[in-house]
């Protein structure tokens, strides 16, 4: 992965991610996978319809990481119709980007991020899923902020339909 530098470019950049898994059954009443949100388990009868392990928020994290370093997105770098991404640990996903980060001379400030997700609830872990984040992009826990929040019964979230993940990323030129 690589990214070209402008003479007289911002020596930061900001990056933007989203995504969005349908929820449904897990297997074998449904073909949900088991729900995974920033690298934890839940333990969840629902879980996201997806290629990989179906983990939104980590999507979102790398689609922002991604679009502040300006690297490929995560469906070019990590494309569904790739058999080596059926069932691939999300974090594989952000640990790739993190460093292709690196090497393209940028270094990851914080990430700030939402999880809308009806049930269960991600507050009595969210610890574990700052540091796993943060240890997959090599990064201090207190650069990492994760946020829950209901869909109120609005919308596909609200109806239990669906899970999403927004991001943001702050990136700094390495200054080594």
């Amino acid at each position: 992965m690589t990214t070209t530098h402008h003479p007289g470019a911002a020596p930061f950049r900001v990056g933007l991610g989203f995504d969005r898994h349908r929820l449904a059954p897990q297997a074998p009443r449904g073909p949900g996978r088991p729900l995974v949100i920033g690298g934890v388990a839940f333990d969840s009868e629902m879980g996201p319809v997806a290629h990989s392990d179906g983990d939104a928020l980590l999507h979102a994290i790398t689609d922002a990481v991604s679009g502040a370093c300006g690297l490929p997105d995560i469906g070019q770098a990590f494309p569904d119709t790739d058999a080596a991404n059926d069932g691939r640990d999300s974090l594989e996903f952000l640990r790739a980007v993190a460093r292709g980060a690196r090497e393209a001379g940028w270094s990851i400030v914080n990430i700030d991020a939402t999880v809308l997700l009806e049930a269960p609830k991600i507050g009595p872990v969210k610890r574990r899923i700052i540091e796993s984040i943060a240890g997959a992009l090599s990064i201090a826990p207190g650069a990492v902020n994760v946020k829950g929040k209901t869909g109120e019964g609005v919308g596909p979230v609200g109806r239990r339909e669906a899970i999403e993940a927004h991001a943001v990323a702050l990136c700094i030129r390495s200054t080594d």
